[in-house]
């Protein structure tokens, strides 16, 4: 138990690189990190840093294990299967996709013109970017494995009900034709050498970096003003636990924006740290990541105005749920 509480410490928490950073705001920068503008710069080299690294190794991580998976192959595995078991293997899959949700709507169409169900499909374009192996580690990192588990848990069962329902609603006709004529490209992939999947892992790395870094800065940004600058008693004066607005709140701000779970961390971080119930940040983190604005009006260029106001409607009301379930439940977590 101890060697495990020092490896969550060292390689997640990374107390090594917060110490590390400490001497260099205060011995180099000359800055306190006690006062706000040192507290500042130590948060957000620190999280900046410390989120790139772990980024980097988790994507290379699940890009060379999913390189055993291409798109034909992954269609034909989930083919077998019907039903909700279906919708949980879409929504498993989910979880080893690395992509923002603009990124996974590419394959939610290519799932959908292959011939996979539309309910697979969109438990799948749910967990994608709400719920993956990086969070998991991210979220441990930054507050705890219970936390962790219990959020990747809600937002796989989030995924697999919103898609059942789609299914048996039987919304295929709400989706826009071309899609069903968009064929994947048949056949197996050529089998990869150990060399093309180590390329092909280091290249998504480099290429999710590309797309996530200037979030990355805005979130851990955002976070340091929360974290330093923010007095507490303003921030639980607006999302207070005992406000019961809190979570609505926190789910419809996030909607306007465009992140992934990497950038808005350092944000649901920052906010906890300041008395707002996890419930609420975790929240604010999903309505961000599955339901924002940008993802929304791509998605309306694949499937009718019906379909995507049932599929918001359904996420909106399992994030709300989830968010006031976490903060009613929170001293579990914590």
């Amino acid at each position: 138990m101890a060697i495990f509480s020092w490896l969550n410490s060292q390689l997640l928490k990374m107390e090594w690189l917060y110490n590390l950073v400490e001497l260099l705001v205060e011995n180099v920068f000359g800055m306190d990190i006690n006062e706000r503008i040192g507290g500042s710069v130590h948060f957000f080299i620190y999280d900046v840093v410390k989120i790139f690294i772990l980024l980097s190794f988790l994507i290379f991580t699940i890009s060379y294990i999913q390189s055993f998976f291409p798109p034909e192959r992954t269609r034909k595995i989930l083919g077998r299967y019907k039903g909700i078991t279906a919708n949980i293997l879409g929504a498993l899959l989910g979880t080893v996709t690395p992509f923002c949700s603009c990124s996974s709507i590419p394959l939610f169409i290519g799932f959908t013109s292959a011939g996979l169900p539309i309910g697979v499909t969109f438990s799948f374009l749910i967990s994608s970017p709400l719920v993956d192996l990086a969070s998991v580690l991210l979220l441990a990192s930054i507050f705890n494995w219970r936390i962790a588990i219990a959020y990747v848990v809600v937002g796989l069962i989030l995924a697999v009900i919103g898609g059942s329902i789609i299914s048996i609603a039987k919304l295929e006709k709400y989706v826009e034709p071309f899609v069903f004529g968009n064929q994947m490209a048949n056949g197996e992939q050529d089998e990869l050498t150990t060399r093309d999947r180590l390329v092909f892992a280091k290249d998504q790395v480099l290429d999710i970096i590309n797309k996530v870094w200037l979030y990355i800065l805005i979130g851990v940004g955002i976070g340091a003003l929360i974290h330093n600058w923010i007095p507490e008693s303003v921030i639980s004066a607006i999302l207070g636990q005992d406000k019961w607005y809190s979570v609505v709140l926190a789910t419809f701000v996030g909607v306007p924006m465009y992140a992934d779970i990497f950038g808005t961390l350092p944000i649901a971080e920052a906010l906890v740290t300041k008395g707002v119930g996890i419930g609420t940040a975790l929240s604010f983190m999903m309505a961000v990541t599955a339901l924002s604005l940008p993802s929304m009006i791509l998605l309306k260029k694949v499937v009718k105005t019906k379909l995507l106001v049932i599929f918001a409607g359904i996420v909106t009301l399992g994030i709300l749920i989830i968010g006031y379930g976490f903060n009613a439940l929170g001293h579990l977590f914590i």
